[in-house]
């Protein structure tokens, strides 16, 4: 957080200069000093935090990639007509533990083309999906396997 608020201060200010960058690193040490006693921020949580963006990074890219293939494959319904199609609503368990994993997890499936997190409580999803065969292997798709990664890294598990 210190360097992003110094970073902010330099670009807000347009210009670099020994005062600005002095300055600037006076209030963001003030700035994260009492966000750290006040607001039970914690550095130590982010750096995990940080340890974590390569893969958040690549999570985005595997995204992107399943939305392009999931439009694809629903052109392809599309012409096939409404009568090839067989709504679905498909319910399953994550091994997900974090709220945050969970929710990043439904928004994924919303985003992606013919499919959409009808209900998420706890560890239990229902996923309504437009045609039978994009509920396949939604229990085991790589944005479960990629969360759970992320999970792992951010609590310390897996190195």
């Amino acid at each position: 957080m210190f360097l992003l608020l110094l970073l902010l201060w330099i670009i807000f200010n347009g210009r670099v200069t020994a005062e600005i960058v002095i300055f600037g690193i006076l209030i963001a040490a003030a700035v994260s000093l009492f966000a750290c006693r006040f607001l039970g921020y914690s550095f130590k949580r982010e750096f995990a935090v940080l340890k974590c963006l390569p893969d958040f990074l690549l999570y985005l890219l595997i995204l992107i990639a399943e939305i392009i293939k999931a439009n694809f494959v629903l052109v392809g319904l599309i012409f096939k007509g409404s009568k090839a199609l067989s709504p679905a609503v498909c319910h399953f368990h994550t091994s997900l533990r974090s709220n945050i994993a969970r929710t990043v997890l439904a928004d994924s499936i919303t985003l992606t083309p013919g499919t959409i997190t009808v209900s998420m409580h706890d560890d239990e999803f229902y996923v309504h999906c437009l045609d039978r065969s994009l509920a396949d292997g939604i229990t085991s798709s790589v944005f479960v396997k990629r969360l759970e990664r992320m999970e792992a890294k951010f609590h310390g598990t897996d190195t």
